[in-house]
């Protein structure tokens, strides 16, 4: 069961983890997408867009500016740092409060933001990268016991590089 802290504000809200990730649980190398796959950026804008995002400062460095339609949590440690469209947070319980008034936020990475979201989450959000691919940052393992796979999108793509990926939807049992 997710956290209670992250529904004293509003019970109705949900917190999901949306990731692209490796066979072997890779998600970044040198601050970027190790793939490129535009259908999973058209999707995760869809699942997004209108809602809450939630991520670490790197992930934020990474993408560079706030994107539009959404509202951008940043979590970082430095109690100085300001970023232009987005609202600033010193922990994950800290930000899930600024989006309590949402009815879906969204954690987007990096590794270290998602270990600590594990047990706050409600669904998982993840594209299947279906092979194994090098980095440095990786998605923590998790129990796969206690989620439920309700959808399951197989893809492929030949351009810009062959992928086979799936969209895989799971919901806390």
């Amino acid at each position: 069961m997710p956290n209670p802290e992250s529904r004293i504000l509003n019970p109705e809200s949900c917190i999901s983890i949306i990731v692209a990730m490796a066979k072997n649980r890779t998600i970044g190398v040198n601050n970027t997408l190790p793939w490129r796959c535009p259908e999973d950026l058209k999707h995760f804008k869809a699942l997004t867009m209108g809602h809450h995002m939630i991520m670490g400062r790197k992930t934020f460095d990474s993408i560079g500016k706030a994107l539009p339609g959404r509202t951008t949590v940043v979590v970082t440690r430095d109690r100085n740092l300001q970023i232009e469209g987005c609202l600033m947070a010193h922990s994950l319980p800290e930000a899930i409060k600024l989006c309590a008034a949402d009815s879906q936020t969204f954690i987007v990475g990096g590794a270290e933001i998602y270990t600590q979201a594990l047990d706050y989450i409600d669904n998982l959000y993840i594209t299947e990268i279906q092979q194994d691919v090098g980095g440095d940052a990786h998605f923590p393992e998790f129990d796969p016991s206690r989620w439920q796979e309700v959808t399951r999108e197989i893809r492929h793509q030949d351009t810009p590089q062959p992928l086979e990926y799936h969209f895989v939807t799971y919901h806390r049992k």
